[in-house]
């Protein structure tokens, strides 16, 4: 048993301009009270969003341009600050599929590996000139191949990087830890029957 096997993510994309967004503003401390993560996509990026609405300005997450966006474009750092699995999760059920940015708090990487959520990086004018390319053609279907580590955008193809660990997971399913712990049920079973703190709670 493994999870699905992620090898192409398709899809219009988000310009996301700007350095250090972190995941406070991804979503505003509030919302961690959830029990689950249900709903909390509608809630990305808030504060932000009424921030900018404030000035007259439109966050791209509200932007009826980038309304069907599945991969995201961001800049550096992108997802620095608290270590909260809340980011990721709000960014996966708002409708991302995947991230493009010059780089990634490591936390927030691997929180969203977890969701199957590849995370590729490219330097600054790379994903600037990404980010041009969608908000000139918003409806524009981009293609991204996990095991070329490279994007299409029309006719033009642009390489990306990505964690060799994390892009065989993606490919082989094991980015799914839940899985993983199913498939060795039983061997999960006999080690806990051997954890007091375990078993005395049983």
């Amino acid at each position: 048993m493994s999870g699905e096997i992620v090898s192409t993510i398709t899809g219009s994309g988000i310009p996301l301009r700007g350095n250090d967004i972190d995941t406070d503003r991804i979503i505003p401390a509030r919302f961690l009270k959830c029990v689950t993560f249900d709903g909390i996509g509608e809630h990305a990026f808030e504060d932000d969003i009424k921030g900018l609405a404030e000035k007259g300005e439109v966050h791209p997450f509200v932007d009826e341009r980038f309304a069907n966006g599945a991969i995201l474009v961001a800049n550096k750092n992108f997802g620095c600050g608290s270590s909260r699995e809340h980011a990721p999760q709000s960014l996966k059920r708002w409708g991302v599929e995947a991230i493009v940015a010059e780089s990634y708090s490591e936390i927030f990487y691997g929180n969203c590996v977890s969701l199957a959520m590849p995370c590729f990086t490219a330097d600054h004018d790379t994903c600037a000139r990404l980010q041009d390319i969608i908000e000139s053609e918003p409806a524009l279907e981009l293609r991204i191949d996990v095991a070329e580590a490279a994007i299409q955008a029309g006719e033009e193809t642009i390489q990306l990087e990505i964690q060799a660990g994390a892009q065989g997971q993606f490919l082989d399913g094991s980015w799914d830890a839940r899985a993983g712990l199913l498939e060795n049920l039983k061997g999960v079973k006999q080690v806990a029957s051997k954890l007091p703190y375990v078993s005395n709670y049983a």
